[in-house]
């Protein structure tokens, strides 16, 4: 007989989506298992671009020479992220990558179970079983492997799945969901090395436009450098079928990648020292899955739902993006604290999103892989196409210009609500929140707004008061009324699970002019947890927050950031009613 266990949830795949899932569910106290079929992690090389809502300096393009080669065109800072915090992206490869997840697992006594594969999948049909939250609905057959490959049966209950096995997605095969979408004719090479050369933008990332193709230059960490290089149907044989590089028939290995590199480079000279860190041959793909759940039961995420090319830093990070969007509804659905239908937002908004990034990725992949404007071709993209592209393109591909749309299906909760939008013209409803350093009202300490909501699973109630200096009677009656409505005995926090909300309270007061202490007690759980719009006691940070937020100060009002750190719902000092209108349409009341 086959051994038998239970789990919350089962995470198919340790890659970054799978191990960004884990460790969430983890931290949050969800009895979570992962389960890979590698024997080890990436030891190196995929993906290697990390956009934490930031985007890198675009600074070197190159274009046809008139004399032959190439020759820098211009530089360019990207200025479409004007709000990013990190105004960079951060270079390093996956397997690295891959072992922060994996040390923040082992610390919280969570471990890959490997080498194993899924072998049978079966989801209930029961509806009954389907609505109870709690119910072990998928059972999953596992195998684990030896040396031979062969080894004993596992069956796991489990009450969600959530497949992070990548493009090739067993857990999507066997849930029948198709991928749409089409395979292009770019063929692409990518090898990593230490260069030695007389390029001299070798350390910025540079796009490279030659008569011999294209090639993309990223510098990694240490004195490593990424080449995209851009190859024709003439150096690799493609299996029409799949639609993949035919690796077995396909003559072309790191050396002969970097050969054409130096081609596309010239006249520059470039080597390499040592040996070759990692590479790989594809043909871009770019497709979506039909779905990206099953009766919110089983879930897809990353590679396995939505696939494009590499070169704008995209895979990882929207893959690590989806499960950080699946953590918390998963978690509230598993604590009672919200409805089942929740998880319905997962396909409604990361879907939506996948969508948008293909449509993005074939613009961009056509401008890239497309030939340079030149004397005899042109008809080709020119310079300032290209550059254009990249300006238009990277508000997008920051991540922080990422927008969730309000729900119009009434199945599907309403996550996103922009009625009183009003509110504020600078925090969109639907986009994460924006940085920006306050003081604490205790101490005076500076403090990034940011480092203040962290992703523990809890809704952020930030409270603007407005100035409730001495002599502004009304705005102190107002927050006196506020804090009767939130915290009395009939108040909106009663209603709700005890711990689903964290509240910030920010005053549009001088720190000369207010105690932390004036603030209603259940505005400040916490003494740290009142906040000032006004600078440090040395006049270096902060300041002109409701300014930057586009609040009233005479006014205040409520953000309601979500566990994920989007801006879900905005409501004037006196929208409490309106308050626990956008939380019925998915939180469960009384459980204290």
């Amino acid at each position: 007989m086959p051994v038998e266990s239970h789990v919350d949830v089962l995470v198919i795949g340790a890659g970054p989506a799978g191990l960004m899932c884990a460790q969430g569910l983890q931290r949050a106290g969800v009895n979570v298992r992962i389960i890979d079929k590698r024997p080890k992690k990436v030891p190196a090389g995929q993906a290697d671009g990390i956009r934490p809502r930031t985007i890198e300096v675009l600074q070197g393009f190159y274009n046809p020479s008139p004399k032959g080669g190439i020759e820098r065109t211009g530089r360019a800072a990207d200025v479409t992220a004007p709000t990013a915090r990190y105004p960079f992206v951060v270079t390093l490869h996956q397997g690295a990558i891959e072992s922060i997840f994996l040390d923040a697992m082992r610390e919280m006594g969570l471990e890959v179970d490997r080498p194993i594969v899924p072998t049978a999948l079966r989801l209930s049909t029961d509806e009954e079983v389907l609505k109870d939250p709690n119910s072990y609905a998928v059972t999953t057959t596992l195998r684990h492997l030896d040396v031979e490959g062969e080894g004993e049966t596992e069956v796991v209950h489990a009450k969600y799945v959530v497949g992070a096995d990548g493009a090739h997605s067993w857990v999507r095969k066997t849930m029948g969901i198709d991928m749409d979408g089409e395979q292009t004719d770019y063929i692409w090479g990518v090898v990593d090395l230490v260069p030695e050369t007389d390029f001299p933008d070798i350390r910025n990332r540079c796009a490279i436009h030659s008569n011999n193709g294209s090639c993309m230059i990223i510098p990694r960490e240490g004195d490593k450098v990424r080449f995209y290089i851009q190859l024709s149907e003439k150096d690799v044989v493609v299996d029409r079928a799949t639609g993949r590089v035919d690796k077995e028939h396909t003559k072309i290995g790191p050396e002969e990648l970097l050969e054409v590199g130096r081609k596309s480079l010239s006249p520059y000279k470039i080597d390499k020292v040592g040996d070759f860190g990692w590479w790989t041959i594809y043909v871009i793909g770019q497709r979506v899955a039909s779905k990206f759940s099953v009766d919110e039961r089983v879930f897809i995420a990353g590679d396995a739902c939505h696939t494009h090319s590499p070169k704008a830093g995209q895979g990882m990070n929207a893959s690590m993006n989806d499960t950080h969007n699946l953590i918390w509804k998963l978690t509230h659905v598993l604590r009672g604290w919200a409805d089942i239908s929740l998880l319905k937002t997962y396909e409604f908004e990361r879907r939506k999103y996948a969508q948008d990034l293909i449509d993005f990725d074939k613009k961009f992949a056509k401008l890239f892989s497309g030939k340079p404007r030149s004397e005899d071709n042109q008809n080709g993209v020119s310079h300032e196409e290209f550059l254009e592209a990249f300006q238009t393109f990277g508000s997008f591909s920051s991540g922080i210009g990422i927008r969730y749309s309000p729900s119009s299906t009434p199945t599907i909760p309403s996550i996103v609500e922009p009625k009183h939008q009003c509110v504020s013209d600078r925090l969109t409803v639907g986009m994460r929140m924006l940085p920006h350093v306050f003081i604490r009202a205790a101490d005076a300490r500076p403090y990034e707004l940011h480092d203040l909501l962290p992703a523990n699973t809890k809704w952020k109630l930030l409270v603007f008061t407005g100035d409730i200096g001495a002599g502004n009677t009304k705005q102190i009656q107002r927050i006196s009324q506020l804090a009767e409505e939130l915290g009395g005995n009939d108040g909106f926090l009663k209603k709700y699970s005890d711990g689903a909300f964290d509240i910030l309270t920010i005053c549009a007061t001088e720190k000369g002019q207010v105690n932390y202490t004036d603030v209603p007690k259940v505005l400040r759980p916490h003494w740290s947890s009142v906040l000032l719009d006004d600078t440090d006691m040395f006049s270096r940070t902060g300041g002109k927050g409701y300014e930057y937020f586009g609040l009233d100060p005479n006014n205040g009002g409520i953000v309601v950031v979500r566990p994920d750190g989007y801006v879900g719902f905005l409501t004037p000092l006196d929208g409490i009613k309106d308050l626990e209108a956008y939380f019925d349409g998915f939180m469960v009341h009384g459980k204290i």
